[in-house]
Order: structure tokens, then C-alpha cells, then sequence
């Protein structure tokens, strides 16, 4: 579950501050030349993780015909079910991958954590730190240190071991690894990257018709505009100005000069200009921030021209930390982000670059939608092939998320049941998620041709997908069994962020996805149950929960609840987690109000969003795949394994 209700939990002027204490970051120079074509000194194996694959959908779309190159493995190699994490939420399942521990190792339980001392909410993989002392000139101050970005996930990445037996390792996008490890000999990180606000991604929409989208859509900001003798003038809007005692944020104007006759527009953003037909994209342009007259901070994004009249309709990307320049640190080595970009082209450096929120926000359509996230993967497949091409020895993992990002907004199009189905809009786009299917193995297809014989292929993903028809409201149900207390019941769903709740009477409540905390006494800010009290509660909730029944469906809406110190073996990051994990029965999930800390009236709602599809429900029901050229050394049943069969493949047992 990748759509980011919690906007605003990544510090909005990390990025600038960080930059502006720092001045041009890790502009380090490349110190190996190529002498020659090298040959070949070990084992090569490439990992292709395909994000939110599932595995019964593979199977099906493999005895249609559809995936000639995955069915190749399955017969040359193997093709299995590979267990996801606990809870199926991709941070988690990463980390299990690339720890080989579970989310009590290392320490990686949802998208959404809480601090106990303050209750406050934060993301779970990295944590910033504020600038420290300033010195203050005026309206200016001075930053005397910089700001800091600390990833969160604990344990020893399997690409730190493969580099300590010598064998070279490329890590494209893994998620879970913002800032970059940097202990592999190349990565680039992916899911957890910021846009240039410190957010998960903010994209813009400049409008005549604010009206038709509201002020404040899910993932983005919508600023209304004028035309004037066929001119727009906006800005786009940068984080806050670390110098400013006022904390204003940055700007950057541009001019869109409308055609007077013709549907075409022209974009000035600084020295730059584009000329757009309605329905276009722009490449990627160059933005730049004033932080003081002589530093600027460096930015990157993409215009989309929808609509010139009736309406003047804008879309632009969230402003990603430019590859060629970035004002944080995204690669290891520093200039390695650059050498993709100087090879490819610029390209999306924010974690999650499909924008699904444009989409449920009504801000893009489907059409424009499989548009951007296309784009998106043509740069990412550009970057894998080059990548490729000079694959020699060692390991090559590269990561692709367009069929997780698809799957969720797209899922009720091939779903007539769903709830927010909808026959005229949806029926065209009805393939859309098994196209994205189709890409991958053609992408499998290219890196058989280029491995040869000698090498070996695995596919995998981290969870697999399932229809998402209802929403269940945990704290809804805490509160009416007596186990969370309002202070003033008449306004029960008002407030956010539980606003309205009686801490002195509240035993439990919901955070995250999946995830259950008792309100215990001495960790908790207000903790109020004592803790010798907390087996029994436990189990009291546990039961209560696995006897609740959708009173749509009349089946169970929870199959699984999970027991933190019951549940996860490795230990030292255990005390992070919930109390208890919900895995919920397949096609109902937690609300997006549970995520939050809100409590809702009711108790079970249709999801009618465009966010159709999930995968944060028992782990058991959503299995992802596992995919091999040749039979593996040492076989994987889950994610937690397959870092040692990995392993394996190049002669390493951490345990014999």
C-alpha cells in the first residue's frame, strides 16, 4: 500500500536545508576508467523485483500465453508462490528481503510509526533531523550545520555481504533504502525518496476551474490562475527558505503564452521554454530556487498541457531532486545518480513516481494516468538497459514498481463486483493491469538475450494484489467495544489525528494499516493500562477481533491478528512495533481514517475510490512470485529466505 495519506510527515524544507548547509552536495568525481571490455571473473546473476506481482494472476495470464518469457523460466528453472512479509506492506517486505529478518529485526512494521513519548506520527524507514544553531542577520539566519537524513531499517543488506567477498554489486530503486546504504559499489534509492518539498510527492495543478477538483486533493496542491491577453503567470512553489527567519517558501515563476487560435501553449520557466500541444508532455526542465543571490537550489519537473480553453488545465509533476545536481543524497557513489542521467536522461528520482493521488484526485484520467506512469517506466527501463549493457560479473538488482502503482488505482477495471466499478469509464481500461504484466516480461525477455547461458535470472516480487471492495474502521470498532474513549461523542469522525479521544479511558487504539497499540502505561505519553495487565487485553482484543463478520458478505472480515512478541522472531527492533498486526480477510482493509487516528461513525464502508486494489490483508492471501533461469541452489519459500538462497548463488552460507 503505496498511496501516501500523510503528506506532510517528511519535513517540508529538509531538502532545502540540508542543501543550503551543505552547498553542493557529494559532487564527488569518478575515479575508475574503463580500459578495454573486461571479461567476465565470477558468477553473474540478475534480481529483477517486480513490485505487487501476484502470483495467481501470473499464473493465469502464463496458461493464456500472455507471458512467453516468464513461462520460459518456469520450465528452464522453477516459478513458486513466495510468502510475503507480516504485515504485506511493501517497507516491511523489502526489508524482510533484505535483511533476512522479519519486522522484529528490522525494526520495519508499516508506511506509519509512532513516537510513544510524543504520539506523534512519523514514516517508518527515515528519520530527519532540523538544522542546529543558526545565527540570525535581520530577516536572515544562518544555518551552522546541516540537516539530517537517517534510514531507519536495521541490519546488515545482502549486498554488504556479496561486497565484503569482493563481488560487485548495482542496487537500482530498493526500496527501503533512503538515504543509500552505501555499501554496495552502486545503488540508487527508491521507494522513501522525496520530492523536493520532503514530501512522498506533491504534484501542481494550475487552473481556471479550481472548482472541479477542490484546494486540496489527495497528494498535490491546486493553485487557480487568470488568463490575460492570453498569458498565465504562476509560480511553482518550492519548500521554505532555510535563510529566512519567516520561512517563507521559494519560488519559481513561469509564463504559459496561450495560442490564440490553436490548442498550443508555450512554457517559459526561467531560461528554458517548451512549446506543448493540449495532451502533451514536456521533457524534463530545470528549476531553480533562490536560497540567496549566489546559491540556488535545483529541482526538476515535467509540465502536462490537458487543456488550453475552455479551461486552462496545467499538471506538473512533483519537483524532483535533479538527477545531474541533487541537493540530497540519492546514490553511492555520490556522482552515480548523474552518470544515469548524463547516459539516459533525466528521470523521476522521487520514490514512488506513478501519480496515483493525480488520479484519485481527478487531477489526471485514466488515459493521461497510464500516460505518466508509461513515461515512467520507459526512463526506468532506459536506465536498466544501460545498466546492462555493461553487466559483467556480480549482482545486478533493479526494481520496477508499475505494476504495484497500476494494480492499486486500476484493479475495478478488470473487477465488475467492486464498488467503484463503473461500466462506461472503467470497461476500456479493463486489460490495463495485464498489460502491465506484458511489459514485464518483455523486460524478462531483453535480460535473457543479454545473460546468455552463463548467467542467472531471478523474478520476484514482494507481495501480490488482490481486490479491495471494503474498508474497516479499527478505532470504529475499539470505540463501540469499550476499548477507546471519546471525549465528546456528539463529534465522533470531526476530528483528525485522534483529536477527540479520552486518553485516560482509551485502552487501545489503531495507527498504520495494520497495526494495534495498547495504551500502556509508561510508554505511552498517556498511557493508562498497567502492564502486567497487557497479556490478558491482548488476547481479549484478539479474540474479539477474529469474531468479526462483514454484515455485507457474512464471511469474516479478519482471518488473522498476530501478537508482536508472539510473532516475530528477531528481537532487537521488535519494541517499534503494534502490539498486535490485523491481517484482514482478502478484499477488506483498513481505512485510510484507521491510518490516521480517525474514528469514523461506521464500522464497515464500500470503498468507492479509484483505489481499488490492495494487498495489506493477511499475508497469506496476497503470495507474491519467485522466478529462476535455472534451479536455485538453495530454495526460497519467503521473502526472509531468499536473501540466503541469494546468497547462495555465490557460494556464501551465513547459516550453515
Amino acid at each position: 500500500m503505496k498511496r501516501f495519506v500523510a503528506k506532510r510527515l517528511v519535513a517540508p524544507d529538509l531538502v532545502a536545508k540540508r542543501f543550503a548547509a551543505s552547498g553542493a552536495l557529494l559532487l564527488l568525481a569518478a575515479l575508475s576508467v574503463a580500459c578495454g571490455e573486461p571479461e567476465p571473473v565470477g558468477p553473474r546473476v540478475i534480481v529483477l523485483g517486480f513490485d505487487g506481482m501476484d502470483y495467481a494472476l501470473t499464473s493465469r495470464l502464463i496458461s493464456e500465453g500472455r507471458l512467453p518469457n516468464l513461462a520460459r523460466l518456469a520450465e528452464s528453472g522453477s516459478f513458486a508462490p513466495l510468502e510475503t512479509s507480516i504485515p504485506p506492506q511493501s517497507p516491511v517486505a523489502w526489508s524482510d528481503f533484505i535483511t533476512g529478518m522479519d519486522a522484529g529485526g528490522h525494526g520495519i512494521f508499516d508506511f506509519i510509526h509512532r513516537d510513544p513519548a510524543t504520539m506523534l506520527p512519523y514514516l517508518s524507514t527515515s528519520r530527519t533531523e532540523e538544522t542546529g544553531r543558526t545565527v540570525r542577520l535581520g530577516p536572515w539566519q544562518i544555518p551552522l550545520s546541516g540537516g539530517k537524513v537517517t534510514l531507519l531499517r536495521r541490519g546488515v543488506p545482502f549486498w554488504e555481504v556479496l561486497e565484503d567477498h569482493g563481488i560487485p554489486t548495482t542496487i537500482m530503486r530498493m526500496p527501503a533504502n533512503f538515504p543509500p546504504s552505501g555499501s554496495a559499489g552502486r545503488e540508487l534509492s527508491g521507494m522513501g525518496t522525496p520530492d523536493i518539498l520532503g514530501t512522498y510527492g506533491t504534484f501542481s495543478y494550475f487552473t481556471t476551474a479550481p472548482e472541479a477538483v477542490g484546494r486540496d486533493p489527495s497528494g498535490g496542491d491546486v493553485y487557480p490562475v487568470e488568463v490575460r491577453d492570453h498569458v498565465v503567470r504562476a509560480s511553482l512553489i518550492g519548500p521554505p527558505n532555510p535563510f529566512r527567519v519567516d520561512g517563507e517558501p521559494m519560488r519559481a515563476a513561469f509564463e504559459v503564452f496561450l495560442d490564440p487560435l490553436r490548442p498550443v501553449a508555450k512554457i517559459v520557466l526561467g531560461d528554458r521554454e517548451v512549446i506543448l500541444q493540449e495532451g502533451e508532455w514536456s521533457g524534463w526542465l530545470e528549476v531553480e530556487f533562490e536560497l540567496l543571490p549566489l546559491q540556488r537550489l535545483k529541482g526538476s519537473c515535467r509540465f502536462l498541457l490537458k487543456s488550453v480553453r475552455p479551461e486552462f488545465e496545467l499538471y506538473v509533476t512533483p519537483i524532483n531532486l535533479d538527477a545531474l545536481d541533487p541537493a540530497m543524497p540519492i546514490s553511492t557513489p555520490a556522482a552515480f545518480a548523474g552518470e544515469l542521467a548524463e547516459a539516459t536522461g533525466r528521470y523521476y528520482t522521487q520514490g514512488m513516481p506513478e501519480d496515483t493521488g493525480a488520479l484519485t484526485s481527478g487531477v489526471l484520467n485514466e488515459a493521461e494516468f497510464l500516460e505518466q506512469a508509461s513515461l515512467v517506466a520507459d526512463e526506468f527501463e532506459r536506465m536498466y538497459e544501460h545498466l546492462l549493457g555493461g553487466f559483467d560479473d556480480g549482482l545486478l538488482f533493479s526494481y520496477f514498481g508499475f505494476i504495484d502503482q497500476v494494480s492499486h488505482v486500476m484493479w475495478r477495471a478488470m473487477d465488475e463486483d467492486h464498488p467503484a466499478y463503473d461500466e462506461a469509464r472503467d470497461r476500456p481500461y479493463r486489460h490495463a493491469v495485464e498489460d502491465q504484466y506484458v511489459r514485464a516480461d518483455a523486460i524478462v525477455g531483453e535480460t535473457l538475450r543479454r545473460l546468455g547461458e552463463d548467467g542467472t535470472l531471478i523474478v520476484m516480487s514482494d507481495h501480490g494484489f488482490t481486490s479491495w471492495r471494503r474498508a474497516f474502521n479499527l478505532n470504529t470498532w475499539l470505540k463501540e467495544n469499550g476499548y477507546l474513549a471519546l471525549i465528546d461523542p456528539e463529534r465522533q469522525g470531526e476530528a483528525e489525528y485522534f483529536g477527540n479521544v479520552d486518553w485516560s479511558r482509551t485502552q487501545a487504539y489503531g495507527l498504520g494499516f495494520s497495526g494495534l497499540y495498547l495504551n500502556l502505561r509508561g510508554r505511552e505519553r498517556f498511557g493508562s493500562v498497567p502492564p502486567e495487565g497487557r497479556g490478558l487485553l491482548l488476547s481479549e482484543i484478539k479474540r474479539g477481533l477474529l469474531r468479526v463478520t462483514d454484515p455485507k458478505t457474512g464471511k469474516p472480515a479478519i482471518t488473522k491478528v498476530y501478537v508482536r512478541d508472539e510473532t516475530f522472531q528477531d528481537g532487537e527492533g521488535r519494541a517499534d512495533g503494534p502490539d498486535l498486526i490485523v491481517g484482514y480477510a482478502a478484499g477488506v482493509r483498513a481505512s485510510d481514517d484507521t491510518a490516521l487516528g480517525v474514528i469514523p461513525r461506521e464500522l464497515f464502508v464500500d470503498n468507492t475510490e479509484k483505489w481499488s486494489g490492495d494487498h495489506i490483508m493477511d499475508h497469506e492471501a496476497v503470495p507474491g512470485v519467485l522466478f529462476s533461469s535455472r534451479p536455485l541452489r538453495r530454495p526460497a519459500r519467503s521473502l526472509k529466505e531468499l536473501r540466503a538462497t541469494l546468497l547462495a548463488e555465490f557460494g556464501i552460507d551465513e547459516n550453515p
